[in-house]
């Protein structure tokens, strides 16, 4: 598609928050810089605070604790294993020395250094080994890094009870609408956890929710004379990370609306550094979302759009959604065919005709007998130029003819539905019914004022007995980045916590490149180059009765039939189909992610007859 602007915010940043709390926040800032004075920002941003120069005496000790373990014979180490008591952080620092001085008596410390306290402020296992690297010659504008600038609520705190009632903050993804989602792999998550005080938290065992990480002891392999030698390992808090890491993305695509690109740059590193920590779709979730954001800040052209029909091919094959989208749109089209003896059908989403050989060989099933079918393929330019369509048509019409009905094909090449008239479909109202079907196409439009105006005065003039529509169940099309961000965050998690279902194969890897760019083009892109802008089925109800159509109501045998297709997908487990007001929906643990409808014209509907 061609650029015609370059990539911008030109849409206005929106925070969620009246001007009386930014500038209160912006204060609150400003007061606590001299605080801050010294402090890390970098690891502010991940719910640290750590003072930059403490962190030299901190990991000294490490090492010497380590080197001292390493060295004590194995039954030195059982009561250790044992110990079922987690020290706050605030004392870690005591705890190193007391350890040190347990293993080396002799060690002397100097005990002027400030408490830990001071330097790391969240839970954190005090047995973990911790490393803290710093760069050197961290490019400005974060020589000193000067952080002093994060947008929102960027530092992860465990928030209280009035706090998670109410969820008003910028920087929580809300998952209120996602309750009955017990994956623990989805990315977008909803933290339970209540605030309690440090001296409360020092005295609690490992039952803080899964906030807390927790150390194990393993035998090492190799064997020494008449002993061996165990050695701490580390298990890593994965839901921990996974809550910094939605923090971290959010408060990464605050901090572009703000036009704070260094900030952003900085974070992208902390959000790689967090996605590695995770594992199944919250990583792979994450990591396309950082890279759609690096796009942003780097203002990178978006993709080469040549390879989408095959990578949907690879999308169709390995989920239901696609498969449910064209089973309930062929249910509407032959209910709204019946009885009739000629029928064409218009298909603004031709792709490689993988929804028609269904409705083809339920035509040819009818009692009364099949009807002459003729089919209008519209579709972009082929990416090597080959007439695709064509072929195309030609393999719909051999399994025409392999079950005996009557077929006839047309393919258009339209690089956009605006580009169409009516008078080039080849119309006979006087002998046969027209049916318009669109699947994933409609939202493409949008990024053209007008265009989703003049392609519905298109489907008047044809005239048809029904229009069927399959789109994104999600609002990725509203004026404010962070919003679209947030929504899209949600929308994609659960898709891709959806995939996880499904078995391991080059389909899955495919389809999980093929939403990867959905993100891309959602996150990075603006102006005409950002074309997946979903909308939800009451704005497209609003839409559609604008334009003088009626909705038609989807019949239960499609409901029923979609609900049997899901137990060919992981027995059914997760997906979910619902009936609203004459819409099917297919979801993902009761979050709707797909909408069929199907519409007819005012004056066409009984109430007009």
């Amino acid at each position: 598609m061609k650029r015609e602007h370059p990539l911008t915010n030109s849409e206005p940043p929106v925070t969620g928050k009246p001007a009386s709390a930014v500038t209160g926040k912006s204060k609150m800032w400003e007061d606590g810089a001299q605080n801050d004075a010294g402090v890390d920002e970098l690891l502010a941003v991940l719910g640290y605070k750590v003072r930059s120069s403490d962190m030299a005496e901190v990991a000294n000790k490490l090492e010497q604790l380590e080197e001292y373990m390493g060295n004590v014979r194995g039954d030195g180490l059982c009561q250790l294993a044992s110990e079922t008591v987690h020290y706050n952080p605030s004392d870690l620092s005591t705890w190193l020395e007391s350890m040190l001085s347990e293993f080396n008596p002799s060690t002397n410390f100097d005990p002027s250094p400030p408490s830990i306290g001071s330097i790391i402020d969240p839970i954190v296992n005090p047995s973990q080994k911790t490393v803290v690297k710093f760069e050197q010659g961290f490019n400005d504008p974060f020589s000193d890094y000067d952080l002093k600038a994060i947008p929102g609520k960027a530092i992860l705190t465990p928030p209280s009870q009035s706090q998670n009632q109410s969820c008003s903050s910028s920087m929580l993804v809300n998952n209120s609408n996602n309750n009955n989602n017990n994956s623990s792999n989805s990315l977008v998550s909803t933290t339970t956890s209540s605030s309690s005080s440090r001296e409360a938290k020092r005295m609690k065992s490992s039952n803080y929710g899964t906030a807390t990480a927790t150390a194990t002891a393993t035998a090492t392999a190799a064997k020494l004379a008449n002993s061996a030698v165990s050695r701490p390992v580390v298990r890593v808090d994965s839901q921990e990370n996974g809550v910094r890491l939605v923090h971290t993305l959010m408060a990464c695509a605050e901090s572009i609306v703000q036009e704070n690109l260094g900030l952003a740059e900085a974070l992208l590193k902390q959000i790689g550094f967090l996605a590695a920590s995770q594992a199944g779709s919250m990583r792979k979730v994450a990591t396309y979302f950082a890279e759609a954001l690096a796009r942003r800040v780097y203002k990178l052209c978006p993709y080469d759009d040549n390879y989408s029909d095959m990578l949907q091919m690879h999308f169709y094959e390995t989920c239901p959604y696609l498969k449910f989208a064209h089973f309930t749109a062929n249910q509407a089209i032959l209910e709204a065919f019946s009885g009739k003896k000629k029928v064409h059908v218009i298909d603004f989403s031709m792709k490689e005709g993988m929804q028609w050989p269904a409705l083809m060989q339920a035509l040819a099933l009818r009692p009364e007998g099949p009807p002459a079918f003729r089919l209008t393929g519209i579709g972009p330019p082929a990416p090597d130029n080959t007439d695709r369509l064509q072929e195309v048509g030609w393999k719909l019409a051999q399994f025409a003819d392999s079950i005996q009905i009557q077929f006839e094909y047309r393919g258009f090449v339209a690089n956009s539905l605006t580009d169409l008239e009516s008078s080039l479909l080849d119309l006979r109202p006087e002998s046969e019914v027209v049916a318009v079907n669109s699947v994933f196409e409609l939202h493409r439009l949008m990024a053209r004022p007008g265009a989703v105006e003049k392609v519905l005065g298109l489907m008047k003039e044809v005239k048809p007995v029904i229009v069927t529509v399959v789109e994104q169940e999600a609002n990725h099309n509203g004026p404010a980045f962070l919003d679209r961000f947030n929504e899209s965050l949600h929308y994609y998690s659960t898709l891709f916590d959806s995939l996880e279902s499904c078995v391991d194969s080059q389909d899955k890897l495919m389809s999980e490149v093929y939403l990867g760019r959905q993100i891309c083009n959602v996150v990075a892109c603006e102006g005409v180059d950002r074309v997946e802008r979903h909308e939800t089925l009451a704005q497209w109800r609003n839409r559609f009765n604008s334009a003088g159509f009626t909705p038609v109501h989807i019949g239960s045998n499609a409901f029923k039939q979609a609900s049997m297709l899901l137990d060919f997908f992981a027995g059914g487990d997760g997906y979910g189909v619902e009936e609203n007001d004459g819409c099917l929906m297919l979801g993902w643990h009761s979050r709707p992610l797909i909408t069929t409808s199907a519409w007819q014209l005012a004056n066409n509907s009984p109430t007009h007859r």
